[in-house]
């Protein structure tokens, strides 16, 4: 009984890949083609931005951009592939090597500065979803073909207090270990220090941001065209409603399901709507899987994701072992 609705969700998600190998000959491949260069150019403004918030957080360090938009799009392509959000320890691990003296928990905390405008833009946008008519209330979640978000959909209460007993136990876990603690919370602030800053974090970060939200935008009304369903400002923000409901539970490769039972809802159930359901996610993990690919061995000298995701762990165990050398953490407080 409990395994149904994880077929239902499995079997409406390669249904949707059937219609989509079945409909490729109908594809505007051109389209495709910009909606993808426009998304990497999405992903590439994003880089930046986070460059400004490194830069700021390490402002004596040498910091060079390329190695900083490589390791995002090498963390980018490999959550496209892996559930569960595999690539964030890949970046923070490429990133931290990156920049001399850096720490993982200020290079960690800065994606949070990243995640400020992201915030800003999916209230609106959800918003916006949510009073078309079309885009499920959460409430009706449950009765969507996609496991994951049906399953916490549908069980509010075990959820909330799943969430409970893991705050608790971080704040034990503070309380245990309160010398590191304050070493640790140094580091973090080090990471977020561009906030203190409101102007320039307006001008490096936001802006930038915003400027590459422009080109995402522009890269699903392609990618709408290219499938037959048809670009609007409309069909747009609903497709990056659904991609923001998507990012609340990463447990599927580019949150696979999710996406795919959400627009199947919001356009209906034809058989142009389940090909572009998947088919926009098949485009653009493709996409930013060769792209992570290139820029790993390219930059990094890493010969397959694997292997930089082991050296990551292995970084991140030996740094932890190692601990702060004597002064390092006031050191970062004060930088």
């Amino acid at each position: 009984m409990g395994g149904a609705p994880v077929l239902a969700s499995i079997g409406s998600f390669f249904d949707s890949v059937g219609e989509f190998f079945s409909n490729l000959a109908r594809v505007n491949w051109l389209t495709l083609l910009l909606g993808l260069t426009f998304f990497g150019i999405y992903l590439t403004l994003r880089s930046r931005a986070w460059f400004h918030v490194l830069r700021a957080a390490y402002p004596d360090e040498p910091i060079q951009w390329r190695r900083v938009w490589g390791a995002y799009m090498a963390a980018y392509g490999f959550n496209n592939v892996v559930p569960a959000r595999g690539g964030d320890v890949m970046k923070l691990f490429l990133t931290k090597t990156s920049i001399p003296k850096a720490s993982y928990p200020a290079v960690g905390s800065s994606l949070f500065v990243e995640g400020i405008y992201d915030l800003a833009i999916a209230v609106p946008v959800l918003a916006f979803a949510f009073s078309q008519g079309v885009f499920p209330k959460p409430p009706d979640f449950s009765k969507l073909d996609a496991f994951d978000l049906s399953f916490f959909a549908a069980h509010p209460k075990g959820t909330l207090f799943g969430l409970t007993v893991l705050g608790v136990l971080v704040f034990v876990a503070f309380a245990l270990l309160s010398a590191r603690v304050r070493a640790f919370w140094a580091r973090v602030r080090q990471g977020i220090v561009i906030l203190k800053d409101r102007r320039r974090y307006f001008r490096e970060v936001f802006l930038v941001q915003f400027a590459g939200w422009l080109f995402r935008f522009a890269a699903f009304w392609c990618l709408l065209e290219a499938f037959g369903v048809g670009g609007s400002v409309r069909n747009v923000l609903l497709v990056l409603g659904a991609n923001a409901v998507a990012a609340l539970v990463p447990f599927t490769p580019g949150g696979a399901g999710v996406q795919q039972a959400l627009l199947v809802k919001v356009f209906g159930g034809s058989s142009v709507v389940a090909a572009y359901s998947v088919g926009q996610q098949i485009a653009i993990g493709i996409f930013s899987l060769a792209m992570g690919f290139i820029a790993l061995v390219t930059i990094f000298k890493f010969r397959s994701f694997k292997e930089a995701i082991a050296s990551g762990k292995a970084s991140r165990a030996q740094d932890d072992g190692r601990g702060d050398p004597p002064g390092q953490g006031r050191r970062a407080a004060t930088s």
